[in-house]
C-alpha cells in the first residue's frame, strides 16, 4: 500500500482478484485510482478520505480498493474518469456504477449516499460496461496514403496560430504530434517547441513540466514525468536534426541532464517527480530546500522511451553521457524486466503486471533504435519482445494485455497509441532483418483502425506516421561499416527522423553505403559527402 493511502482512515485493499472476491454480491467497490505524482490525490487523501465519518461509511458499506495508475495502466485505461484522482464506484463484477475525479469531504459524502441508494435499489443492475469495452472491433480499413493526408490536414485546422501548439484550451506538449509535424508542417512543430521551451522548461532544476492550464502556455502543471521528458528530448533532438540550431539542441541537453541527475536511481530512471510548491518558487528561494521526491519505480515502457530518446539525441550530437545512460537502461530492461521468451514485466516485482502492450511496444522500439545507433546485437531483444506480442496480443490490432478475470480486465481494449508504437517497431524490424512478416504485422495493426482516420485528431498523429511508414517503406541507409564509423554517423544524421539505419549491413562491403527508397536501392556512397548527395538525389 502506498504512503498516501496509509495516511487516510480508509481500509484500502490492493487492486486484484481478492478485493473483488471480498465484495462478492454484498457490497459495491470503491476504486481510488491515483498517481504518485498527483498533488490532488494527496489532497483528497488529507480531506475526503481522512474525514472520520466518510472513512467509516466507506469501510462499512464498500470494499475500498487503491490502484496506482502507473503501476496498473490497464486499470487506468478502463476506469479513468478524466484525471487523478479518479473516484470510481463499481459492482462486485467490476461494472461501472458512477465516477468522478477529485471530491472534497462534503461532496464525497453526498456521492457515497447516492451510490449506496442506487446499489440498494438496483444491485448488479446498477452497473454498466463503457462503450469502448463492449466488444466492438476497431474500424478496420485499407492502409493507404490517405491516412497520413487526413491527419496532416488536421494539423492546420487545429493549430493555434497565436500561441503555438494545437487546441485553444489546456496545452500539452504532444511530443509525438510535434515529430509528425516536423516532416509535414515544420514551422508549426518548431513554434510549438519554442513555446514549450519558454513556458514548460524548468531553467533552474531542469526538465519539463507536464502541461499548461492556459491557452498561452501559462500556469503550468508542475509535476515532471519521465515520459513527458523523454518525449520532449526526442522531439527537440529531431528538430535539431532538421535545423542544426542550438535553439532546439539546448532544451534537449538540459532535459538529458535532468533525467540523468534527478530521475536516475542508480540502475534505471524513476517514473516521476512530485510537484509540491517547490517549483513555484524563484530559484533564489529553492536553493536552501530539498527538491521534491521522485517515484523511483522503474517502469518498462517509460524507461524504454527514455533510452530511445537518449539514443536519438546521442546519434545527432555524439553525446557520450546520453549514450552511456541509454545503454545502462537497456541493460536493466534486458536483465530485469524481459523474460527469456520475450514477455515484459511492467516493473521489477513478482506481482507486477506482465505482457502489457504498452511495455512491449516501447521496449521493442527502443531496442530496434539501439540496434541502429549503438549495437546491432540489441536486435535480438527487439525481435524476442515483438514476437511475443505478435503471438500473445495481436488479432489485427494489438490488445492492451492478456485477459484477466478482475474487474473489466476481461474485456479487450485496443489502444491506438500503443498500436502505433508497435507498428513503428515492426517497420524498423522489417528493415533491419529483411523479414517481411514484421511489415505484415505492422500493416495489420495500422489497418485495424484505418476506417476511422477521417475522425481522428492531431493527438493520434503518431498513428498516421506509422501508417505512412507502412504505405511507403521508410528511407533506409544500409552501411557496410560498423557503429561509430564516419559513414554510420553520417547515415544517422540524414535529415529524416523516420528513416532506418542498418550498420554492418549484410551484403554491403566495408567502406560503402546504399540508400533504399521505396524498396529501390541507390549507391554506393563512399564517404559522408557522397551519402548526402545520394539522399538528396533520391529521397
Amino acid at each position: 500500500m502506498d504512503e498516501s493511502a496509509e495516511r487516510t482512515k480508509v481500509e484500502w485493499r490492493p487492486w486484484g482478484a481478492d478485493a473483488f472476491a471480498a465484495a462478492d454480491a454484498d457490497k459495491p467497490v470503491l476504486l481510488s485510482l491515483v498517481a504518485s505524482w498527483s498533488a490532488r490525490c494527496r489532497e483528497m487523501d488529507r480531506g475526503a478520505f481522512s474525514e472520520p465519518r466518510n472513512a467509516a461509511n466507506v469501510n462499512e458499506e464498500f470494499v475500498a480498493v487503491r490502484a496506482d495508475a502507473d503501476r496498473h495502466p490497464r486499470v487506468r485505461e478502463r476506469y479513468n474518469m478524466g484525471g487523478f484522482p479518479s473516484t470510481v464506484f463499481l459492482t462486485p463484477s467490476g461494472d461501472l456504477i458512477a465516477g468522478a475525479t477529485y471530491l472534497d469531504a462534503s461532496n464525497f459524502r453526498g456521492v457515497l449516499d447516492r451510490v449506496r441508494e442506487t446499489w440498494e435499489e438496483k444491485g448488479e443492475d446498477a452497473g454498466r460496461v463503457p462503450r469502448a469495452l463492449r466488444g466492438q472491433e476497431p474500424p478496420a480499413g485499407a492502409v493507404t496514403e490517405e491516412i497520413e493526408q487526413l491527419i496532416a490536414g488536421q494539423l492546420g485546422e487545429q493549430y493555434d496560430e497565436r500561441f503555438g501548439g494545437w487546441g485553444t484550451n489546456e496545452k500539452f506538449p504532444l511530443a509525438r504530434t510535434v515529430e509528425f509535424a516536423l516532416k509535414r508542417e515544420r514551422q508549426q512543430a518548431l513554434r510549438t517547441l519554442e513555446a514549450v521551451a519558454r513556458n514548460l522548461a524548468d531553467d533552474y532544476d531542469g526538465g519539463f513540466y507536464r502541461f499548461a492550464h492556459a491557452r498561452d502556455w501559462s500556469d503550468p502543471q508542475r509535476e515532471k514525468l519521465l515520459e513527458t521528458n523523454a518525449g520532449l528530448v526526442r522531439a527537440f533532438a529531431n528538430a535539431y536534426l532538421y535545423t542544426g540550431r542550438e535553439t532546439y539542441e539546448g532544451p534537449a541537453s538540459n532535459a538529458v541532464d535532468y533525467l540523468t541527475a534527478t530521475l536516475w536511481t542508480g540502475e534505471a530512471f524513476g517514473g516521476s517527480q512530485h510537484p509540491g510548491d517547490y517549483f513555484e518558487r524563484p530559484p533564489s528561494e529553492r536553493a536552501s530546500d530539498e527538491e521534491p521526491p521522485i517515484d523511483a519505480t522503474a517502469y518498462a515502457e517509460k524507461n524504454a522511451r527514455a533510452a530511445d530518446a537518449l539514443l536519438t539525441y546521442s546519434a545527432y550530437t555524439d553525446d557520450e553521457t546520453a549514450r552511456r545512460y541509454a545503454e545502462r537502461t537497456l541493460d536493466y530492461l534486458a536483465e530485469s524486466l524481459v523474460a527469456d521468451d520475450g514477455e515484459v514485466a511492467r516493473y521489477d516485482d513478482p506481482d507486477a503486471p506482465r505482457g502489457l502492450l504498452t511495455d512491449h511496444a516501447a521496449v521493442a522500439r527502443a531496442f530496434a533504435t539501439a540496434a541502429q545507433v549503438a549495437d546491432p546485437d540489441r536486435l535480438g531483444v527487439a525481435r524476442s519482445v515483438a514476437d511475443h506480442a505478435i503471438a500473445a496480443l495481436q488479432d489485427g490490432a494489438f490488445r492492451d494485455g492478456p485477459a484477466e478475470p478482475v474487474g473489466l480486465l476481461d474485456k479487450p481494449l485496443h489502444p491506438i497509441d500503443d498500436n502505433a508504437t508497435m507498428a513503428h517497431a515492426l517497420v524498423d524490424l522489417a528493415e533491419l532483418t529483411g523479414d517481411d512478416a514484421y511489415r505484415d504485422a505492422a500493416r495489420d495493426a495500422v489497418g485495424a483502425f484505418a476506417d476511422a482516420a477521417d475522425r481522428m485528431g492531431v493527438q493520434v498523429a503518431d498513428y498516421a506516421a506509422a501508417a505512412s511508414r507502412v504505405v511507403a517503406r521508410p528511407l533506409t541507409v544500409r552501411v557496410g561499416d560498423g557503429v561509430g564509423s564516419d559513414l554510420h554517423r553520417a547515415a544517422l544524421r540524414v535529415a529524416d527522423h523516420e528513416k532506418v539505419v542498418v550498420p554492418d549491413a549484410e551484403g554491403v562491403a566495408d567502406g560503402v553505403a546504399f540508400v533504399r527508397v521505396g524498396g529501390e536501392s541507390h549507391g554506393p556512397a563512399r564517404d559522408p559527402e557522397e551519402l548526402a548527395a545520394l539522399v538528396a538525389e533520391n529521397a
